[in-house]
This record gives structure tokens, C-alpha cells and sequence, in this order.
């Protein structure tokens, strides 16, 4: 399953280009999850939500619909990322469970100052919990530190079975390496003058890097740090137009959408 979506729901701007006129901001939820497939949880990084609303988000999107969630920023932006237990804890007990089949990849997000430490990382990997009530988790990191551009990293990620998201962006470390049962990637070049926020030869060859990652291989125009992670096996993908032109996400998510579901794709 390659999942396409948006970060949040919640954008003055979408109102009248992505939102109909006058749909109440209480259907917004509703309306984006019909149109897309997933949507990446962002508030989770800034606050502690409660389990009264992942049940209110679960309730009002449809049954194969899948959310992603970003982990908190008190777990990440800190000096010694081995004492992170205690909001780790915090943030898995807080009502991740209520998604249900609805509960995506974790993504830790680092700070872009954050360099990687070996030791200092793998005692993060140890503490990230591989289920809550009986559901699995998986997670993703996402680092922006040119110094995790090594391939100790990809190593450690692999060891722990943690993917490293790939960051499409023009400062932060883009790393293809596929380290997981899973890619995640956040696309974050959408630029204003252009109504579907990349320009349709730019979503084609992601639509085609996406179909290549979801069918077991690794596509050959992405860096890579060490030799191929390719498997027999096929892969969920995650994909996010975040950030950049932020009003063009929504039309960019439906764009690749359509990219993905034509016969054939081509770069």
C-alpha cells in the first residue's frame, strides 16, 4: 500500500482550495480523509494530546483510513537522548492505542543541530516501544544533521528495524537507504506557482520511485549510503507533502494519487 497525505488538517488557506466554501472547520477532518489516504499527526510533537481525541480522529475517518504520528519533541530535542524514557512513556501512554487499525509509523523528528553520536542514538533506539495494548508499532527517524550521512547510521537504523525518512528538501540529509518494513518520506519542495505544488514530471518520478519502493527494490536515482536493502517482500509506503508552498500539499498529495493510480508511470 503506498499511503499519500498531508501534515495536519488544520490550515487557514485550505479553506476555499482544498476545503469546499463553507464547509465547517469541525468537517475538515472528515472532508481530508476522504480525499487522501493519511494524514500526518503533527501536534503530537508540540503537546500531549489525550485518548478522547486520537477516539474523536479515529471515529470521523473512514475504516482504511491510516494516520501517522509525529513522537513528541521533549523525546528528541534534548542533549542525552538515552533519559528520553520517561516522555517516551508519557507519549505511548497516551491514547495511541484508540487509532486502532488506524495507527501508522511513529516519525521522531530531530532538531537540526542534533548530531549523531552512535552510542548516544543507539540508547534512543532501545527505548522506542515496539507495541502499545497489542498493537505494533513502527517507527521512523528523521534526522536534518549532515553528520548522520554515514553508514554507521543506516546500521543502527537497520539493527532496530527503524526507517530513516527520507527528506526531500534542499538542506536537510537525503538518505534512501530503506531500513525497515517500510519507507517513509516527507516532500517538502511544493512551490506556490505551480498548481499541483511539483510539477507533473517531478510527481512522476516520485510516483515511480514510490511503486519501485512498494514492490521490494530501491529506486537508483536517490542517495544511498551503503549497498541495496532490496526485498523479496512488497512495502508500505508513507508519503507527506509538508512544509515548502504549504497551501499547494493538498493538490500535490491528490496529484501523486492519480500518478500512482495511472496504467503506467513514467519518470
Amino acid at each position: 500500500m503506498i499511503r499519500v497525505g498531508i501534515g495536519g488538517w488544520t490550515y487557514e488557506p485550505w479553506r476555499g482550495a482544498f476545503y469546499p466554501a463553507g464547509l465547517r472547520q469541525a468537517d475538515e477532518l472528515a472532508h481530508a480523509s476522504r480525499e487522501l489516504t493519511s494524514i500526518e499527526i503533527n501536534g503530537t510533537f508540540y503537546r500531549t494530546q489525550t485518548p478522547a481525541s486520537f477516539r474523536k480522529w479515529a471515529q470521523e475517518t473512514p475504516d482504511d483510513f491510516v494516520f501517522a504520528i509525529k513522537g513528541p519533541r521533549y523525546a528528541t530535542n534534548r542533549g542525552r537522548l538515552g533519559e528520553a524514557l520517561p516522555a517516551i512513556e508519557r507519549f505511548a501512554a497516551s491514547g495511541l492505542a484508540e487509532l486502532g487499525s488506524k495507527l501508522g509509523p511513529i516519525s521522531w523528528q530531530f532538531a537540526p543541530t542534533k548530531k549523531f553520536e552512535p552510542e548516544d542514538f543507539e540508547a534512543f533506539l532501545t527505548l522506542l516501544p515496539p507495541s502499545v495494548d497489542g498493537l505494533r508499532l513502527r517507527h521512523a527517524v528523521e534526522v536534518r544533521h549532515d553528520s548522520f550521512k554515514d553508514p554507521a547510521f543506516v546500521a543502527l537504523a537497520r539493527r532496530y528495524s527503524v526507517a530513516i525518512v527520507y527528506a526531500d528538501h534542499g538542506t536537510y540529509p537525503a538518505i534512501a537507504d530503506v531500513t525497515a518494513d517500510f519507507v517513509y518520506a516527507r516532500l517538502m519542495g511544493c512551490v506556490e506557482d505551480e498548481p499541483t505544488g511539483y510539477a507533473p514530471g517531478a510527481l512522476a518520478a516520485w510516483a515511480k520511485r514510490f511503486e519501485v519502493w512498494a514492490e521490494g527494490g530501491e529506486p537508483t536515482d536517490l542517495p544511498r549510503l551503503t549497498s541495496s536493502g532490496a526485498s523479496a517482500n512488497g512495502r508500505d509506503c508513507f508519503v507527506y507533502f509538508i512544509s515548502g508552498a504549504k497551501v499547494r500539499a493538498p493538490a500535490a498529495a491528490k496529484a501523486l494519487m492519480a500518478q500512482l493510480r495511472a496504467p503506467s508511470v513514467q519518470p
